[in-house]
């Protein structure tokens, strides 16, 4: 079987708009968490979020063409575009067409929907919706638009997975690659859903954090909704290695699994069978894993329930293996989540540096692994591993492996 290897990042996300930048708040515990303010019925209404600062899309998207482009479409295709440029692939016909775009998301163009029903709904406007809606919204428009952007013609598909949407895109990818389908591709998550309906929403479910996202910790509260998008080059090691590309690690394992069980609440024996998976098809055991980036999204019942599938999974090294939750400092961003944690999963693998978990306060009886609390700490990473738990009761989880 073929090994498959990371040779290009891109990001865009509450805490840096370039991997230099994520890769430094990430690690210094820099957060982005902010106050949002919606006007609603009248009166401003305010919710703490991570929302993306400082995006300027015209640098990576044609002015004419950005009305085309829902916001998620715009981080997919910036962090799209640092990828590609970052991997040095140079695409030509042929490799054109052994390339594909993967990728996942949530709800796609949130942003659009709302602020097109908003037009319908406004008693003073004129009744009708901007005539880019359907290509705006679509959940498969940032895969698209990406393919377009960068001239990529291969297999171009979208996958949506509620919060384990990014690392299902990636699982996919990591198959296709293997399988001789195709030789390289761009793979990651995009979300943009900060608005108005989507906070409300999930205030309704009482999982809304009041300040700030506190995972594992005693005190927690609640999720912080966050947006952007992480982006990679995947290709086999022979492609990468012929053209001497820089190697960031290698996507040794996936695994997946479905708790078939509730809809919104999780099941710790159907997330450890999704981690026991991705082990087995790493051809791994407990003891090579250093590092785990968890799902870890703040809520009481989220953080025990990853907490007792890790000690199912793992046994008595569970306790042994540093975690953290990069969710304390960019927020949940959805269909985006696995693939913000991915790129901080890369990075500290090759920095050798387990990012910390902020805003912990202390520890909390149902929660009692190492979870790296405030500050980064410097220890040696050969495997880590990153988390995805989603609605749904779908999980995954994949290992990334230094490489030599």
């Amino acid at each position: 079987m073929q090994r498959i290897v990371i040779t290009g990042l891109g990001v865009i996300s509450p805490i840096g708009n370039n991997v230099k930048e994520f890769g430094e708040n990430l690690f210094a515990g820099r957060g982005g968490t902010a106050t949002m303010t919606f006007p609603s019925r009248g009166q401003d209404v305010t919710f703490p979020a991570a929302p993306v600062k400082g995006f300027v899309p015209e640098e990576y998207i044609d002015p004419k063409k950005i009305p085309m482009l829902d916001r998620f479409s715009q981080f997919a295709v910036a962090a799209a575009t640092q990828a590609m440029r970052d991997s040095g692939i140079v695409l030509t016909e042929e490799n054109a067409e052994r390339m594909a775009v993967i990728t996942g998301t949530g709800v796609g163009g949130q942003g659009t929907l709302e602020e097109q029903y908003n037009k319908l709904l406004d008693p003073a406007g004129s009744g009708r919706v901007h005539p880019f809606t359907i290509p705006r919204l679509m959940a498969n428009a940032g895969s698209s638009q990406i393919s377009m952007a960068l001239g990529i013609k291969g297999p171009g598909f979208t996958v949506a997975s509620a919060c384990a949407s990014a690392i299902h895109a990636m699982g996919v990818t990591l198959s296709m690659l293997r399988s001789g389908l195709i030789d390289s591709a761009i793979t990651g998550g995009a979300e943009a859903c900060l608005t108005l309906g989507t906070l409300r929403g999930w205030e309704a479910l009482r999982v809304m954090a009041p300040d700030v996202c506190r995972p594992f910790s005693g005190g927690r509260l609640g999720m912080v909704l966050g947006e952007g998008a992480g982006m990679f080059v995947l290709e086999t090691e022979e492609k990468a290695r012929k053209r001497g590309a820089k190697i960031y690690g290698e996507f040794a394992g996936f695994g997946m699994s479905s708790d078939a069980k509730d809809i919104t609440t999780p099941d710790k024996a159907g997330a450890a069978r999704a981690v026991v998976n991705c082990l087995g098809d790493a051809r791994m055991s407990p003891d090579d894993i250093d590092y785990i980036n968890a799902h870890g999204t703040g809520t009481r019942i989220n953080d025990a329930t990853e907490t007792g599938a890790l000690k199912i999974a793992l046994g008595a090294r569970a306790k042994e293996i540093a975690l953290s939750s990069s969710k304390s400092m960019f927020g949940h961003a959805l269909g985006a989540a696995g693939a913000l944690e991915m790129l901080a999963t890369i990075l500290s693998v090759n920095a050798d540096v387990a990012p910390p978990t902020i805003n912990y306060l202390e520890r909390d009886p149902e929660c009692d692994l190492d979870y790296v609390p405030n500050e980064a700490r410097p220890m040696k990473i050969r495997v880590a591993l990153n988390n995805s738990f989603a609605f749904g009761g779908l999980n995954a989880a994949v290992a990334v492996r230094k490489f030599a």
